[in-house]
C-alpha cells in the first residue's frame, strides 16, 4: 500500500484505536496457487493480544493455499468517501477544474498463518470470538461434544495470524491548508450519504492532532 507522509498514521496507538472503535472486519488475502490469482475472503476477525483470530468453512479454497505458503495480509478498510472535484479546486481555479479523489483509512496486517484443528483449540477460538461480537453471553456455550457447537466444529478451522507488520493510511488530504480540510469536512457533513459522517470525522480528528501540514 502506498502511503504519502501526510497520510502516514501519526503512531500506532492512533490505528490501535481505530480498530478498537469496531473495525473487525476485512479481507484476508492469500497467495493463489502456482499459475493463479489470489484468494481472497471477506471476514470478521478478533484480536488475541498481538495475534488476530479467524475461523472460515473447512471447504474454503484458501487451506490448500496457506499450507504451501503461511505469509497472508488482512486489510481493513473504512471510512471512506469519494470526494468531488469541485470541493478540492483552489480558490483562483474554476471549480469544475478540481480534481477529485478519495478519503479512507486503512490498516493492513502482515501475518504468518497457522492452522487450528484441535477441536478444543477450535472451541477456545470460537469462544474468544464470541466474546467480542457478544459480550452480553447470549449464546449458547461452545464444548466441543455439546450442541448447537459441537457438531459443528468439524465443519471449519481456525487461523491464528502472527502479525509480523503493520502499515496504516489515514487518506483526507493532511497536506492541504486548515481552511480547505475543514470546509471538505463540511461539504461531507452537509451530504450525509454512505459513510461521510465518519469520513468528515476522521478529517476533523486529523485536523485537530495535525493541524497545519509542515513538509
Amino acid at each position: 500500500m502506498f502511503i504519502q507522509p501526510w497520510d502516514a498514521s501519526l503512531d500506532e496507538a492512533e490505528w490501535q484505536a481505530w480498530i478498537a472503535e469496531g473495525h473487525d472486519f476485512g479481507q484476508l488475502s492469500v497467495n493463489g496457487l502456482p499459475g493463479g490469482p489470489p484468494v481472497v475472503v471477506p471476514t470478521h476477525f478478533t484480536g488475541d493480544g498481538p495475534d488476530l483470530l479467524v475461523h472460515l468453512a473447512r471447504p474454503n479454497p484458501v487451506w490448500k493455499v496457506i499450507d504451501q505458503n503461511p505469509n497472508v495480509v488482512l486489510t481493513v478498510i473504512g471510512d471512506y468517501a469519494f470526494i468531488p472535484g469541485p470541493w478540492r479546486a483552489p480558490a483562483d481555479v474554476p471549480p469544475r477544474d478540481g480534481v477529485p479523489t478519495s478519503y479512507y483509512t486503512a490498516v493492513q496486517f502482515t501475518c504468518r498463518a497457522r492452522i487450528i484443528d484441535d477441536p478444543e483449540a477450535k472451541a477456545e477460538l470460537l469462544r474468544r470470538q464470541l466474546a467480542h461480537f457478544q459480550p452480553d453471553g447470549d449464546h449458547a456455550e461452545v464444548t466441543v461434544d455439546q450442541p448447537p457447537y459441537g457438531r459443528m466444529l468439524p465443519g471449519i478451522r481456525g487461523l491464528r495470524l502472527q502479525v509480523t507488520g503493520v502499515v496504516a493510511k489515514f487518506k483526507y488530504d493532511d497536506h492541504k491548508p486548515v481552511e480547505h480540510r475543514t470546509a471538505v469536512a463540511d461539504h461531507l457533513t452537509e451530504r450525509g450519504q454512505g459513510l461521510d459522517a465518519s469520513a468528515a470525522h476522521q478529517q476533523r480528528r486529523r485536523l485537530d492532532r495535525i493541524g497545519p501540514w509542515k513538509s
